[in-house]
């Protein structure tokens, strides 16, 4: 808690990324949420892994060591064989008890326009997982105007746009995309405060939630929230309330 504010950091890593040679421990990322008052966090591997088990497993036995402190979400390339996709989509559901599931354009190309893209989406819905898309970097399948069609097409799907657009070069794109599909919400992560206000003159903050991505980004991220001059009970949706409801928990 900071300030009086439960705080869920929805867009958080653990692991190794094989692209940039990085690892993080949950105990590393703990020390991080204890240092700037992050109650809870949903852990996603990086998008580049060695092997995918692994890197959920990881994440799992930290989800089970710290119940209260985190939550699980899979990444998981989507052209494996249909088959082995489909069977891991479901241990991290069923198994595992993940949250969500993210698609990362970027070293992900998956066209959410092809209807050969359809079984990631309609697995996501069968097994109630909301996917979290990173937006900005990738183009142009990161584009968030391509996830309206997904949006319409699978409206029990709930989508997170991640980084609103990319620090602000897609930000009106992910507006438009948010203010035309209810079951859209935007993560505002790598946006400068005065673009978080922007967005917050058309989107309800009950459809905006927080994210670090990285721990070195934990207190900016969290820091801009807090100074905003907005109603406290916005800044409770954007910290606490809109994660509870996409993700689960409370």
């Amino acid at each position: 808690m900071k300030d009086g504010y439960s705080i869920y950091d929805t867009h958080t890593h653990i692991g190794y990324g094989v692209h940039h040679g990085r690892r993080l421990t949950a105990d590393e990322l703990l020390r991080e949420m204890d240092r700037f008052g992050v109650d809870r966090s949903l852990v996603i591997p990086f998008p580049v892994v060695e092997e995918y088990r692994t890197a959920h497993d990881e994440i799992a036995r930290a989800v089970e060591a710290h119940p209260d402190r985190f939550a699980g979400a899979a990444c998981l390339y989507p052209y494996l064989r249909r088959e082995e996709f489909l069977d891991e989509m479901k241990r991290c559901a069923v198994e595992l008890g993940f949250r969500a599931i993210k698609l990362q354009p970027q070293y992900q190309p998956l066209n959410p326009l092809w209807p050969t893209s359809d079984f990631f989406f309609e697995a996501a819905v069968r097994y109630n997982l909301p996917v979290i898309v990173h937006t900005g970097s990738g183009i142009p399948y990161s584009l968030p105007s391509l996830y309206i069609h997904t949006a319409r097409k699978f409206p029990d799907l709930k989508l997170v746009l991640a980084h609103c657009g990319g620090g602000g070069l897609l930000l009106g794109e992910a507006i438009v995309a948010a203010e035309v599909c209810s079951n859209i919400f935007l993560e505002l992560s790598s946006l400068m405060p005065h673009q978080v206000l922007e967005v917050l003159v058309h989107i309800a903050p009950s459809r905006l939630m927080i994210g670090s991505d990285l721990p070195e980004s934990m207190a900016t991220e969290m820091t801009k929230i807090l100074l905003l001059n907005i109603e406290a009970e916005s800044r409770r949706d954007i910290f606490w309330n809109t994660a509870c409801r996409v993700f689960g928990g409370g």
